[in-house]
């Protein structure tokens, strides 16, 4: 695939105004909760367009973490470079695809000249024999004296990609190199790249160092749009279901992945051979994980110093499991460097026997630079890259040490702990797979319903439902009868936020805005056709018993012809409203004027739903399940407890 043809633009920030907004990590902590946003893009600096600040420095340092499109971002520079040169050199004439319209233009008329320095490996090398070499390559003639004349004359846009690739044995050579290229030939055009945990070398004082900015919402589609351009694609719109379904609450944590593009690539490879993004979330973020930790460095064909000795790649994730879990359960997103580096000491002595004074300081940074992983957001303040992968790896955690119960007991009506419920029920192993979650979550799941006014209503459920012959689940016909009962004794708004979540979940054939119908009635709305509609669709979907349905309609068609109009006076309008309301009473065999919930038993409802809700989630999300089991969860759902 072409550059031009998946390439979106990048948004570059000063490097310090990004870093010094916080003061620590509470800072950090605060401002993240109040964005209300999955994402740790916390930096409030201003964004400018890549080539915009690439016309504007001659001098340019970008970084930024593994895969974030620094590479890309210098290669992109440097085909605009050529197109300069095109627009200059063809003018009048027909270049063929080289002039690609767009908003900004490279200014500068340089020759781009592109050094991948994780190639300089010898002690010896000269840079400008490099450069010289690439003319060669390209075919100028003379290539030596042509290289120093081009430097001499501040011709060329020397694009340095990778300072941190560079082997350790030659850097101190190579960034010699670089300093004195620079300082001997200083009119030309400079841009490096580095990992901005490896940039502590100095000697840069002409750079301006800048920052690769997350990818945002507008880029995130543009690249998807740019992926799927194939003539099918587009008959299909393939790019629009694979935006429309990232930005769907199943996938925020996808989502929040695409802001490396890297991981976005990721993402578009797996849609683009399925069609859709797995239910099985699990492995799609362990495989982005593994990305970082393996894949990458060894398709660039990286060689790196082992993080720590014996420390493989498994026992590191191990080590990052326990990280993310006492910081998850903690509430803690971001995190003081000293308590990370106690805890990576702590885990190698315990683990590999390591000596209680190891520097982990350095480990710590190995990781930061070579994978990514974890970021140090300002000094001394770190948290991981994306909350994806401290979720995923908080779930691993949980499963690994076998803490399916404390989970449960402790968080399971918490939000911010779904997208672990929904990794450990697919991280769980061995045949019975998520048996024991579900089971336990199911248990939990009863307190919420043991309350008395519920109790009422689900007898009342099970009893019209028991001899339906609608197609849906038993369960699912108790939902439906539970719903009705609820629009009628709370107030819409409450009843739809208590229920809507699971009747999705079941994906029942129920339109919930038809379900507006008994609101709009009890409320003497403008339109009292609607509570006819409702009862229609219950009949359609065979919820209740067929005599009760009918004996319904039959009532309700009674009243159809004398509905009031919009001019009827307050008093006849209500009193309408009311013979409706007696209308499903008198049939359905429930007084549903006599239901009062109080605040409390609200509240357990609507944890009892969100509970069966997120249980037929992690149904979804798990690799195993005994059949068995969960037709007998399903049994019990929306059951009076024993």
């Amino acid at each position: 695939m072409r550059l031009d043809e998946i390439y979106t633009a990048v948004q570059l920030l000063d490097r310090r105004a990004a870093s010094q907004y916080f003061a620590d990590e509470d800072a950090l902590q605060e401002q993240y909760r109040e964005s209300g946003k999955r994402g740790f893009s916390v930096t409030s600096a201003d964004k400018k367009p890549g080539l915009q600040v690439a016309n504007e420095q001659q001098y340019l340092m970008v970084l930024g973490g593994p895969g974030v499109g620094k590479s890309t971002f210098l290669r992109k520079v440097g085909l605009e470079a050529l197109r300069t040169l095109g627009r200059r050199d063809f003018a009048g004439k027909d270049p063929g695809n080289l002039l690609v319209p767009q908003e900004i233009f490279y200014e500068h008329p340089c020759i781009p000249v592109m050094l991948e320095l994780r190639q300089f490996d010898k002690p010896d090398l000269s840079i400008q024999a490099v450069i010289s070499e690439e003319l060669s390559t390209c075919g100028f003639p003379a290539a030596e004296e042509l290289t120093e004349l081009f430097l001499k004359n501040g011709k060329l846009l020397v694009l340095l990609d990778g300072l941190d690739e560079v082997p350790t044995t030659t850097l101190d050579h190579v960034l010699k190199e670089i300093r004195g290229l620079v300082d001997r030939y200083s009119d030309n055009r400079y841009i490096a790249s580095c990992r901005v945990a490896a940039y502590t070398f100095g000697g840069f004082t002409r750079f301006k160092d800048v920052a690769m900015a997350a990818f945002e919402d507008e880029q995130i589609e543009q690249f998807i749009k740019n992926w799927f351009q194939k003539d099918r694609d587009l008959e299909v719109n393939t790019a629009e279901r694979c935006w429309e379904l990232l930005n769907s609450n199943d996938y925020r944590a996808a989502k929040e992945l695409a802001q490396t593009p890297l991981l976005l690539t990721l993402l578009c490879v797996v849609y683009d051979e399925f069609q859709d993004f797995p239910k099985k979330r699990h492995a799609l973020y362990g495989e982005a994980l593994d990305v970082l930790l393996r894949k990458w460095a060894s398709e660039k064909r990286i060689q790196r110093n082992p993080i720590y000795q014996e420390l493989s790649a498994e026992l590191e994730l191990d080590m990052l499991a326990e990280i993310a879990y006492t910081s998850f359960v903690d509430d803690q997103f971001f995190f003081a460097k000293d308590r990370l580096i106690n805890q990576i000491r702590e885990f190698l002595v315990d683990n590999l026997n390591a000596p209680s004074h190891l520097d982990t300081e350095t480990v710590l940074k190995e990781i930061e630079i070579q994978q990514g992983i974890l970021v140090e957001r300002v000094r001394d303040a770190y948290s991981f890259s994306h909350l994806t992968f401290q979720e995923y790896l908080t779930a691993k955690c949980l499963v690994d040490n076998q803490k399916i119960d404390q989970l449960v007991r402790n968080h399971i009506t918490e939000q911010h702990w779904r997208e672990v419920f929904l990794l450990v029920a697919g991280l769980a192993p061995g045949k019975r797979g998520a048996d024991e979650l579900l089971l336990v979550m199911e248990q939990h799941a009863k307190a919420y319903a043991a309350n008395s006014t519920f109790k009422i209503i689900v007898t009342w459920a099970s009893t019209v439902t028991k001899d339906s012959l609608g197609h849906d689940k038993a369960f699912e016909k108790r939902v439906a009868a539970v719903f009705l009962a609820l629009a009628f004794t709370l107030p819409l708004v409450r009843a739809l936020n208590l229920v809507r979540s699971l009747v999705f979940a079941l994906d029942l054939d129920l339109t919930l805005g038809r379900a507006r119908a008994i609101e709009l009635a009890l409320n003497l709305s403008l339109d009292l056709n609607l509570p006819f509609s409702i009862a229609k669709e219950y009949q359609r979907l065979e919820i209740f018993d067929a005599g009760l349905s009918n004996s319904l309609i039959i009532d309700l068609s009674s009243l159809e012809n004398v509905i009031p109009d919009d001019k009827s006076p307050l008093p006849k309008r209500k009193e309408f409203a009311f013979k409706i309301l007696k209308c499903f009473s008198t049939n359905l065999k429930f007084d549903f004027q006599a239901i009062n919930f109080s605040e409390k038993e609200i509240q357990e409802l609507t944890d009892y739903f969100y509970v069966l809700e997120l249980m037929i989630r992690c149904k979804e999300a798990a690799k195993r399940v005994s059949p068995q089991v969960w037709e007998g969860i399903e049994s019990r759902m929306v059951t009076v407890p024993d």
